[in-house]
């Protein structure tokens, strides 16, 4: 039964990450027909897209069996399991020993996480989201520029911490792992140690990731910091470990801090999701020997909404990045939406064909469209700049909505009808100051 559940989880883990590991590297877009659920069953995308049975579902299996979520279904947590095993590969007598949490930084970072998210600077506050950091390290270690420094430094930072420490991360910085282990800390079933059959040797806490396990102080387990990773119930020889009804008389609790914690992370959670104050973007990067006029509103995708419903859903997984095919999609510099897409029109326009980015968003920042649903929403509208304009007529032959008609030699735009596609931008030749570029809407309009 032991090796069983061990090998279990190790099959769902390995799935689970291979198939959201492929899901951000797959730029045809083929295989969202087949794992599109992966992002959708990650716990911050699932709170910021209000799929509370899933949330619910987690938290009472949590509460039932610990944390088998940080074990098999997050793929951050899946990824250190690598380096744990490069570890006990490259040092074999090297083993883990028992270490006293630190709770001090876990609720720090979590508190701080929380505020951030209340105050609507998600692309800050998902630097340490799980599912975030990880989609960004897939999607941009190969890259440049910030968000590929930033996946770098992720990766050694996490990397480190797991080679040396094993699930450290999980256990002091990661937020989501905080949560859960408020949860896990009621668990019904978990790592029991029988004292009487127990001989002493420490295999167990020598193989706990999680460093959870101490033999010494009483055949303690930390249950709020256990993963479920069921190393220990294979390093027993004699019986000792199992797993099922825990023994509650060793729980360590602080009871106001406890409930204090439980209430921030849970109130945290939900204003999350409320409308954000506006934010204004200030324009995105300038484009490839030419430059655009600074934008007063920043450019969401079609299904997007509005500008305060994509800021305060999307937490930067940056998997719309990975799947548009025109390279539209970037990432913002911006300290207020951090990371965060938003549209680029120097290597493409969007077009109405494509509404891949909407059909493998977790969060619900961008709804899934038609593409004739597509073809009656506006996200911007275009603004002539008509002293750059040498009347070329490009942007009104380009236009797919046949928005823009030639007036006197000059572009002329029927707002009602613009889409704000980016098609204009993006074939206008004057050179170095485009004549014509898109301005984006805060609520998006239907044409």
């Amino acid at each position: 039964m032991n090796r069983f559940l061990k090998i279990s989880r190790i099959v769902i883990a390995a799935l689970i990450l291979l198939g959201i590991t492929a899901l951000l590297l797959d730029a045809t877009g083929v295989l969202r027909h087949w794992l599109w659920w992966m992002p959708k069953v990650q716990l911050l995308p699932a709170i910021l897209a209000g799929n509370l049975l899933w949330v619910v579902a987690v938290l009472l299996g949590t509460l039932a069996f610990g944390r088998c979520y940080c074990a098999a279904i997050c793929p951050m947590g899946v990824f250190q399991d690598l380096f744990i095993w490069a570890h006990k590969t490259v040092f074999p007598k090297r083993k883990f020993r028992y270490h006293k949490p630190l709770n001090w930084l876990r609720y720090v970072v979590l508190a701080a996480f929380v505020v951030l998210m209340v105050l609507g600077l998600n692309g800050i506050a998902v630097l340490v989201a799980p599912y975030s950091a990880y989609a960004r390290m897939v999607t941009f270690i190969h890259g440049t520029g910030v968000v590929h420094w930033i996946a770098i430094v992720t990766l050694v930072v996490i990397g480190v911490m797991s080679f040396c420490w094993g699930r450290l991360w999980c256990n002091t910085i990661c937020p989501v792992g905080s949560l859960l282990s408020l949860v896990s800390r009621f668990r019904v079933v978990g790592i029991r140690i029988d004292a009487d059959k127990c001989v002493g040797c420490h295999k167990c806490e020598q193989g706990c990731r999680a460093m959870c396990i101490d033999i010494d102080g009483g055949h303690y387990v930390d249950h709020s910091r256990c993963v479920d990773c069921m190393n220990c119930l294979n390093e027993c020889k004699v019986g000792a470990i199992r797993f099922g009804l825990r023994n509650t008389r060793n729980i360590h609790t602080d009871s106001s801090r406890r409930k204090f914690l439980a209430t921030t992370a849970a109130v945290g959670a939900a204003m999350a999701v409320e409308a954000q104050e506006q934010k204004l973007d200030g324009g995105l990067a300038a484009l490839a020997g030419k430059t655009v006029p600074e934008r007063q509103t920043p450019i969401k995708p079609f299904g997007a909404r509005s500008l305060k419903n994509f800021q305060s859903r999307c937490t930067a997984c940056q998997l719309c990045v990975s799947q548009c095919p025109e390279k539209v999609l970037r990432p913002s510099t911006k300290m207020e939406n951090f990371m965060q897409p938003e549209m680029n029109f120097a290597d493409g326009y969007c077009r109405m064909a494509c509404t891949r980015c909407g059909h493998v968003c977790p969060t619900g920042a961008i709804l899934p469209i038609t593409k004739e649903e597509k073809t009656a929403i506006s996200i911007g509208h275009a603004v002539v700049l008509k002293d750059n304009c040498i009347g070329c007529g490009t942007c009104a032959r380009h236009c797919p909505s046949e928005a823009i008609l030639m007036v006197n030699g000059k572009p002329a735009v029927n707002e009602a009808r613009c889409l704000g596609c980016g098609a204009c931008e993006y074939y206008c030749p004057a050179r170095p100051v485009t004549a014509i570029f898109v301005e984006g809407r805060e609520i998006h309009a239907e044409i």
